[in-house]
This record gives C-alpha cells, sequence and structure tokens, in this order.
C-alpha cells in the first residue's frame, strides 16, 4: 500500500471497510429483465490500493489490457496530475503514487478545477489531454508527455470559451470506438444554455482530437453531439458502440441516457422521465438523494455508476434490446462520495473516492482508490 506523497498526502493507511449490497429498484418500465442476463458483478470486500489524494477528479488506466497498465489521477484543486504503477512486490494490487506535474492555468472555484482527463497516442506523440477551469472559461488542452511522462511540454489548446461557473462543468472527457474525442459541458448555471443550440454548454460534444467539427456530426458545422443536459459527468460506450451517460437532476431526478446523435434530453424543459414528444427519456433514473452520479463505465455488459451525494456504486444491466434491469446498489454509505469508476487490472473494478472535496465527510486516509474482484451475474 502507499500514500500520494506527502506533498498533499493526508492521514495513512485505514484497514479496508465491509462490504454489502442492497437492491433499490428505479425502472423506467415494466419490462421483466432477461432470464439469463450477461454482465458481471462486485464479489467480497474492496481493498484499499492508494490512498491520500486531495479532492481526486479522473482516473485513467493507460494501455488497461496490461496488467501492469499505469494509471493518471487528476486533482480538482491544485490542478496536480498523478502517476500510479504497480508495486510488484503487492499481492493486493497496490500502486506507487508518483505526481508527474501540474496543469498550467487550473483555477479552482466551487466545482471548478482540473477536471476529466483522457489519453491519445497518435502514433508520434503521448498526450494527455485535461478538461479545466481557467480565470475566464472551461476549456480543454492536451499536453505531450516528457521521456519520464512528465507534463513539461507548453499545452495546446483543443477548445476554449465554454463558460465556467461555481457549478454545473461537467468536465467528463473521452475517447470514442470511432477515435472522435466525446466531452461532456454543463449548462454552467442557466439551464437556457441547454437548449440553445449556438450554446455549447448544456451539451455532450464531440470532436476531432485536434478539436475540428467532424464531418458526421449531427449538427453541420456544429461540435455538438446532444443537447439539453444539465450536468453530465458519465460517458462510457458499450460492446457494441453505444454512448451511454450520466447526468445530475435538479431537484427529482438523476439520470442515466441511452445518446443518439442530436437527441434532446430535455432539460430544461423535462428532468427525468417526462413522456414529452420531442424529448428523449433516460433509460434509467434515481432520486436526486440516491445518486449524483459522476463517472460511468462498463465492464462485460455491465454499466458501473459512481454515487456521488448517494454515497454507492450502482450496477446497471441493460438487455439486448435495450431495456434497462433494476440497478442495484453497492456499498451504500459505507465509503463516502464516490466519484469516479473504471476497469481495474485482472477482473477487477477500481472506484475512487472524493471525501475531501468540502462536501464529504473525510475518513482516515482519504481520498482513496479501491479496488474490487468482480464475478459472472449470478441471478437471484
Amino acid at each position: 500500500m502507499h500514500k500520494v506523497p506527502a506533498l498533499v498526502a493526508a492521514g495513512v493507511l485505514a484497514a479496508a471497510l465491509m462490504a454489502g449490497c442492497t437492491s433499490t429498484p428505479h425502472r423506467t418500465d415494466a419490462t421483466t429483465p432477461p432470464a439469463e442476463a450477461n454482465g458481471v458483478q462486485p464479489a467480497g470486500d474492496p481493498v484499499d490500493i492508494a490512498i491520500g489524494f486531495a479532492s481526486p477528479w479522473s482516473m485513467i488506466r493507460i494501455h488497461p489490457e496490461n496488467d501492469d497498465s499505469v494509471t493518471l489521477v487528476s486533482q480538482r484543486d491544485d490542478g496536480s496530475v498523478y502517476l500510479l504503477t504497480p508495486d510488484p512486490g503487492s499481492a493486493t494490487g497496490a500502486q506507487t503514487a508518483q505526481k508527474i506535474g501540474t496543469v498550467p492555468g487550473v483555477v479552482h472555484q466551487g466545482e471548478g478545477g482540473l477536471l476529466g482527463l483522457a489519453y491519445l497516442d497518435d502514433g508520434d506523440t503521448e498526450w494527455l489531454y485535461a478538461y479545466e477551469t481557467t480565470a475566464d472559461d472551461n476549456r480543454i488542452i492536451r499536453i505531450a508527455f516528457g521521456d519520464e511522462a512528465a507534463l513539461t511540454s507548453k499545452p495546446e489548446v483543443v477548445l476554449a470559451g465554454l463558460a465556467k461557473a461555481g457549478n454545473h462543468n461537467g468536465g467528463r472527457i473521452a475517447f470514442g470506438p470511432d477515435g472522435m474525442l466525446y466531452a461532456t459541458v454543463g449548462d454552467a448555471g442557466n439551464p437556457d444554455n441547454a437548449q440553445d443550440p449556438d450554446s455549447l454548454n448544456g451539451k455532450i460534444l464531440r470532436m476531432t482530437p485536434t478539436g475540428d467539427v467532424p464531418g458526421d456530426n449531427p449538427l453541420h458545422g456544429s461540435l455538438v453531439y446532444s443537447m439539453g443536459h444539465r450536468n453530465p459527468q458519465g460517458l462510457a460506450w458499450d460492446a457494441s458502440g453505444q454512448l451511454w451517460a450520466a447526468e445530475f437532476g435538479q431537484d427529482t431526478w438523476d439520470e442515466f441516457n441511452r445518446i443518439e446523435p442530436g437527441g434532446n434530453y430535455g432539460w430544461p424543459v423535462v428532468e427525468g422521465i417526462g413522456n414529452q414528444q420531442g424529448y428523449i427519456d433516460p433509460w434509467a433514473q434515481w432520486p436526486t438523494d440516491d445518486a449524483s452520479p459522476s463517472g460511468l463505465t462498463y465492464v462485460d455488459g455491465t454499466f458501473f455508476l459512481a454515487g456521488l451525494g448517494g454515497q454507492r456504486l450502482w450496477v446497471i444491466y441493460v438487455d439486448d434490446a435495450a431495456k434497462t434491469a433494476d440497478p442495484v446498489e453497492y456499498y451504500t454509505g459505507q465509503y463516502g462520495r464516490i466519484r469516479d469508476v473504471t476497469p481495474g487490472p485482472g477482473g477487477t473494478l477500481w472506484m475512487m473516492t472524493d471525501n475531501t472535496d468540502g462536501r464529504g465527510s473525510p475518513r482516515e486516509g482519504d481520498d482513496r482508490i479501491l479496488q474490487v474482484r468482480l464475478t459472472e451475474l449470478v441471478e437471484g
């Protein structure tokens, strides 16, 4: 077990908490789940593999097909990026963390700061992409890695001019199966942005790796891929290449959405399932106290969704007809706010907490990354 260096570390290693699960249905229709649903589920107690982070926001594994893959972690408030490498002497998957740099220009305000990370190797250069809040805007930049994976080069601006606010900044970025860069952008506290096609706020955007508009985007000449979003922070693709997203609601419903090119998801006209013509309803929804969804990932037929305010991990199964079975909750209240999730090595799932962001109750060793084993789904 290794802590982040003392520069930002807080506390010492705490024992892994006991884990369990309960099931709370939040169905969008009366469709019966398939008799033999494919998927995986958490098994056993999560264990700490890295501790001592300060308001971490995003983690990405580079070349995750390799069990010795390295991982990058962003810290929202101070703009730091940490490189995690496997500890060869650990039997529990512990990681060694090393700060490799600070993203220039990050200005922390409210929920803003250094948010999502993405990675691209274009054959000539390895790039770290970052969604950051600056003094003037939210923007996406990219930085080339040095020989020692240090962030030493001058950033290139991929996209600038996104409206920022103390909340609703969105901030998740990821490369899709099509090689395009996708970004979730919040409404920046102005709900009207979400329905304004000329605004990039309240949208999911799709762009080339250098920030240009792809020729096959649904709105000609526009980066907008879908609209009507309040504050989406989760992006994941299923095995067929279909994009899904998780979104914070206001007072009533958080959402899990199947994203269609050019689709309108209703905010601020509709929150949750509204059955209104012209707006796409979510495939699953939760009361806002149960989720506050952030990171989203897909593993072996299964979506895993990080719950911040809900302080739990949501597990979602979608059958071949794209109808959701009842989402299942795990670890409710046991680890506090869960900010991000990603597939770990050797058939595991990683969960990253965010109890030090000013809204949580930090425990000894927070914030932390936990690893849990995944096993084949067992019905009932």
